[in-house]
């Protein structure tokens, strides 16, 4: 089979390319998945490199399999997977993805919505489930709040400010001036083109900042929000994610504000049943950005890092079978 292996580390356009490689068999506790789309993400791009060399291989990568999301049929099952058989179509996420197979635990997989493509499906797993549990469980997010989302445009942030319109909150969007129409087109109820407004200095707070990206100072943060305000850093820059490991736990020692890292999303089964049921049920809608061949993951990982993409980039696999 083909599979996109990264075996040095460099930009993507130049260090990830297509190559053949043994097709995996499932152990007992394992699927194998028949890929159709998988979807590019940020951390497919900082585990390439900076800090992750520390983990993951200091001259090269241990691991040259990259891709996250995933959307396709079940191949093949091992003998203790009682939930999916062979032909279902699922969706969820599992590591080497941006291959024509790919092997996954069971807990990382859910039937894919019956109203969706593979592509639309494999858009879902990472990015929305980070929005999910950036919101819900981090910043604890209620109905009538009021919700900020800072990078409201990119693959987080076009899911958060539905995920946020879901539970109730006045949600005010943070995004770039091209990308104004696509995020009010998400439901959000105010949008700041960021360079021409900084928020921060406003003087309006609010209840809830989930800061997909940004490069602001926390005490910016800690300025927009309420007394009782949660400040969760989803992503930016990385001066902006060590102040909201360091200094973001001190200062919430120090008054009813809350500030801190989310961490990286888990993908769980409830949540990815969740994301199911919103997505069939027509309460989020899904942006793509653009669509890239497999032979083309390194252009596609490149266009993302470049900071300008609009929803969601996907890659889409090609079989004989369709």
């Amino acid at each position: 089979m083909k599979a996109i292996l990264c075996e040095k580390y460099g930009r993507p356009a130049d260090v990830l390319h297509l190559k053949e490689v043994e097709k995996p068999a499932p152990r007992e506790n394992e699927i194998l998945v028949k890929v159709y789309a998988a979807s590019a993400n940020t951390l497919d791009l900082q585990m390439r490199g900076g800090l992750a060399r520390i983990w993951g291989g200091l001259r090269k990568p241990k691991d040259p399999r990259l891709g996250q999301d995933v959307a396709g049929r079940v191949e093949a099952v091992g003998s203790s997977i009682t939930k999916f058989h062979p032909g279902d179509e699922v969706f969820g996420a599992c590591d080497g993805s941006y291959a024509e197979y790919a092997v996954a635990h069971e807990n990382g997989l859910e039937l894919k919505p019956s109203n969706s493509s593979f592509e639309e499906a494999a858009t879902l797993p990472v990015a929305a489930i980070t929005a999910l549990q950036g919101l819900r469980d981090k910043g604890q997010i209620r109905a009538g709040q009021k919700v900020l989302i800072y990078g409201a445009s990119g693959g987080v942030g076009t899911f958060a400010v539905q995920i946020a319109k879901c539970f109730g909150a006045e949600v005010t969007a943070v995004c770039s001036p091209r990308s104004l129409d696509v995020v009010r087109s998400n439901g959000a109820d105010h949008v700041i083109d960021y360079t021409q407004e900084d928020f921060t200095k406003s003087g309006q707070q609010y209840d809830l900042i989930f800061a997909v990206n940004g490069y602001r100072p926390i005490s910016a943060y800690r300025r927009a929000l309420t007394p009782q305000g949660v400040y969760v850093a989803a992503g930016g820059t990385f001066p902006q994610i060590l102040q909201a490991l360091l200094l973001g736990p001190r200062i919430s020692r120090t008054g009813g504000q809350r500030l801190g890292f989310m961490g990286i999303a888990k993908i769980k089964p409830k949540d990815l049943a969740v994301l199911k049921e919103l997505y069939e049920a027509g309460k989020i809608k899904l942006v793509i950005d653009r669509c890239y061949p497999l032979s083309e993951t390194g252009a596609a990982l490149q266009y993302l890092a470049e900071g300008h993409a609009r929803g969601k980039i996907v890659i889409t696999v090609a079989h004989n079978d369709v």
